[in-house]
């Protein structure tokens, strides 16, 4: 069955729990990422080691790599320091709106990741609260 079945499937059978474990799995990676994002973790380099284009780079264009530098130059100035990679994420924290509007666009990105995790974690969920009688089965 498709995705889009299991999903059609699992709100007509578990309807209330289905969106209540859903909400619950997109706060849960809201506040992990919003934590994340505040004691400097990069972001994007996670993304890309996971696999999720992080999508567009700050500006609009790519980091511009260190032009090598000629040789006549090296002689003449001081010698040229090692760039250190930019850290997009703090840019982006920085610059439009802070640490939860960017926890929230990457928790946006990760949509095919919270959607699995939700069809695997609403039948025991459903599963307990009937058992503890707060939802009829």
């Amino acid at each position: 069955m498709a995705l889009s079945g299991k999903i059609k499937h699992l709100a007509q059978k578990y309807g209330k729990v289905a969106i209540g474990v859903h909400l619950s799995v997109s706060c849960a990676s809201i506040a992990g990422l919003y934590v994340a994002i505040n004691n400097n973790v990069d972001v994007e380099a996670l993304f890309r080691r996971v696999g999720i284009s992080p999508g567009v780079a700050v500006g609009g264009e790519p980091s511009p790599a260190p032009a090598p530098a000629a040789r006549e130059d090296a002689l003449l100035e001081e010698p040229v320091r090692e760039r250190t990679p930019r850290n997009r994420t703090m840019e982006l924290v920085a610059s439009s709106g802070g640490a939860l509007t960017l926890a929230i666009l990457c928790n946006k990105a990760l949509l095919p990741v919270r959607v699995p995790i939700t069809i695997a974690l609403t039948p025991p969920v459903a599963r307990v609260l009937s058992r503890w009688r707060l939802v009829k089965s």
